[in-house]
């Protein structure tokens, strides 16, 4: 099964307030009041007035992105972070294999990361993302990790997320989808089992 994703992460008011008047971009919402901006090239384009870039180098600790963040665009997350920590995120795995990368601004400036890791032979707490989500603020709940307690495992692609946003869609809908259909499969007045976090969600 594959994962793929690039996008800014953030509160859900902050990033509402900074991108309403943009023509591209899409909030998809997550729990705990924050949101997800799929990073795609037109939004990038709108955001710093030029096609994005990627890098041709091997990803790794040196190049943790494939995007990559030129003057222009990291003085967008330099100047959203001065109201609130910022992140930015991405991830690509097929068949178990894969990586991840993340970077966090707060105040104007990096805070924290970029860190990489192909390797997930540390604690799940030191992947990445989930680092980056702390950094964020997100709270431990239920879930096995940061990723899958903000919804992260929802979609598993860039364009998922924008399909998602635009339908107005929250973190809890298949969660809720699912308890639906749970409920009709139920005998009369039994209630179904589980209702809690199922499965491993996080990635990889």
């Amino acid at each position: 099964m594959s994962y793929q994703l690039s996008a800014v992460i953030a509160d859900i008011d902050l990033l509402r307030e900074e991108t309403g008047d943009l023509d591209h971009a899409v909030l998809g919402e997550l729990r705990q009041d924050f949101a997800l901006l799929p990073v795609t090239p037109l939004l990038v384009e709108e955001l710093t007035g030029a096609p994005p870039d990627f890098t041709v180098e091997d990803l790794g600790p040196a190049h943790p992105f494939a995007l990559v963040l030129s003057p222009p665009l990291t003085e967008v997350l330099v100047r959203w972070s001065r109201r609130g920590p910022v992140a930015y995120v991405e991830a690509e795995f097929s068949g178990g294999a894969g990586h991840q990368a993340a970077a966090v601004w707060l105040g104007g400036t990096l805070s924290w990361g970029p860190r990489f890791d192909a390797a997930f032979d540390g604690p799940r707490d030191d992947w990445p993302i989930n680092g980056a989500l702390v950094e964020l603020g997100v709270e431990p709940g239920a879930w096995i990790d940061p990723f899958a307690e903000v919804g992260l495992h929802v979609e598993r692609s860039t364009e998922g997320w924008l399909a998602h946003g635009r339908r107005r869609l929250s973190a809890d809908y298949w969660d809720e989808l699912a308890e639906e259909w749970e409920k009709r499969q139920s005998p009369a007045g039994q209630q179904p089992e589980g209702g809690g976090p199922v499965g491993d969600w996080g990635i990889p």
